[in-house]
């Protein structure tokens, strides 16, 4: 045996994995190396450490230090939400025409001044719609037929045209999408956005495992991986050197959202000058919930510490509770459109966030070395989640809005947050804005889409 497989079985015992070379002897040399190399380039503390905080119970006990504290595992005699408690926000609609105008002028000037950045996540594949490639490149079915990402890409350029100054677009791939997301800019010539204010960024991974917390295999020389979760935006952004690009251009905000939101404003002047003025390290926008069930995490204070509950884990008593006025009492839905200040974000690399575990329908090879492929969930993702920040700042702007304007998530291939459903709503978003700029609706046929290049929120209609 050569010395790299010895060297490997040796780590993999120290981390109870052996069966991760259960195949190798079969295998050609290639392959061999190709699975050893997977082995010697793994983060093993990285993983123990996500296996110790989801309760698999594999991780030394010498680990649990390593631990950040919001990610020591469940004690279970301990109410998680004891302390849980209503977070003060701001209404949108609440301010006075004067004061909008105010917000929305200085995030007008940090656009103008070059201050503001966006960076998008957009590591998921389009599976769950039917489709093929990343899900940025998915087509709603708009008469257009644009992406999501031409979409945002013509916001951004709208503004970027009104400001005088173009917005560096960070786009957060995974090693899934990566080169497909980028053929993809190529070949549509990047929208018409400048292509020197794009830049691409790639989010590691993680090992899949099974129920027992031993690691999967995607083939016989391959460990199967899975995107490592929104929460490594950050230190993505200093590995590769998007951080040190916005300090070199002065972005001193950033502007962070989920690819699979149809109607997102990209970097919104309103929700930047809210965020500028309070000066608080993270702004988030919210909207009510829908209902009790909908499947989007609330806004909260808990601890005493904003932070971000998700929907799964809110206790059926809380997720229906209301106040004296019949709303309820925790109804603030997380969007996931935030603002952070980048000196903050700066202050939080080299920090560990708890990592959560995902269960999912994972393709793998048997014990016997058939591939599987379930329709049921039979393995687990580790990730880190963006908002496991919140914590971490003794304070956060919270900003309602109306969710109409705001938020058509497309997740599901059908039915509630589908492409059909997101097209009503950006319908219906648009007919608003004709209606408000007075332009008579008889006169088009349905449906109505407005190109973003033409107005970014309902501005530039009717000849005004």
């Amino acid at each position: 045996m050569n010395v790299n497989y010895e060297a490997a079985l040796e780590v993999l015992a120290q981390h109870r994995q052996t069966h991760v070379l259960r195949f190798y002897a079969e295998l050609p040399e290639s392959s061999q190396q190709k699975l050893l190399e997977q082995i010697r380039l793994m983060n093993w503390e990285q993983l123990e450490a996500a296996l110790a905080h989801s309760a698999f119970g594999q991780a030394p006990a010498s680990l649990s230090s390593s631990l950040n504290s919001t990610a020591s595992p469940t004690d279970l005699s301990v109410d998680p939400f004891a302390d849980l408690a209503p977070i003060e926000g701001y209404d949108w609609e609440a301010f006075s025409p004067e004061e909008q105008r105010f917000y929305e002028e200085k995030g007008w000037q940090l656009l103008k001044t070059g201050k503001v950045g966006a960076v998008v996540v957009a590591g998921g594949q389009g599976s769950r719609l039917g489709h093929s490639g990343p899900k940025g490149t998915f087509d709603i079915g708009l008469p257009s037929h644009k992406s999501l990402f031409q979409l945002q890409a013509e916001r951004l350029m709208n503004l970027s045209s009104r400001a005088g100054s173009t917005i560096p677009w960070y786009i957060m791939t995974s090693p899934d999408n990566h080169i497909e997301t980028l053929r993809f800019f190529l070949e549509a010539n990047y929208f018409g956005y400048d292509r020197k204010s794009c830049m691409f960024v790639k989010q590691g991974v993680m090992p899949a495992v099974d129920g027992a917390g031993r690691i999967l295999l995607a083939a016989k020389d391959e460990i199967s991986l899975a995107p490592s979760g929104n929460g490594e935006c950050f230190a993505v952004l200093h590995r590769e050197g998007a951080l040190a690009d916005m300090q070199r251009r002065g972005v001193d905000w950033l502007f962070y959202y989920n690819v699979d939101n149809a109607l997102i404003q990209v970097a919104d002047p309103k929700f930047v000058g809210v965020a500028a003025h309070f000066n608080h390290p993270i702004a988030t926008k919210v909207v009510d919930k829908a209902s009790p069930e909908e499947k989007v995490g609330i806004i909260c204070m808990n601890k005493n510490r904003p932070a971000v509950i998700e929907y799964t884990d809110l206790p059926e008593p809380l997720m229906h509770k209301r106040d004296d006025q019949g709303k309820l009492v925790y109804g603030l839905g997380n969007i996931s459109i935030h603002v952070f200040r980048r000196d903050w974000i700066e202050q939080q690399l080299g920090s560990d966030l708890p990592y959560h575990k995902a269960h999912k329908k994972i393709k793998h090879i048997n014990e016997q070395g058939h591939e599987v492929e379930s329709d049921q969930p039979d393995g687990y993702k580790f990730e880190t989640l963006i908002f496991d920040y919140f914590p971490r700042a003794s304070e956060i702007t919270v900003l309602r809005m109306k969710r109409e304007g705001e938020f058509a998530p497309v997740k599901n291939k059908t039915g509630i947050d589908s492409p059909e459903s997101a097209r009503q709503l950006m319908y219906n978003l648009h007919r608003s804005w004709l209606q408000q700029a007075g332009v008579p609706l008889d006169q088009f046929q349905e449906p109505v889409e407005i190109s973003p290049l033409i107005s970014y929120s309902g501005e530039g209609l009717g000849g005004e």
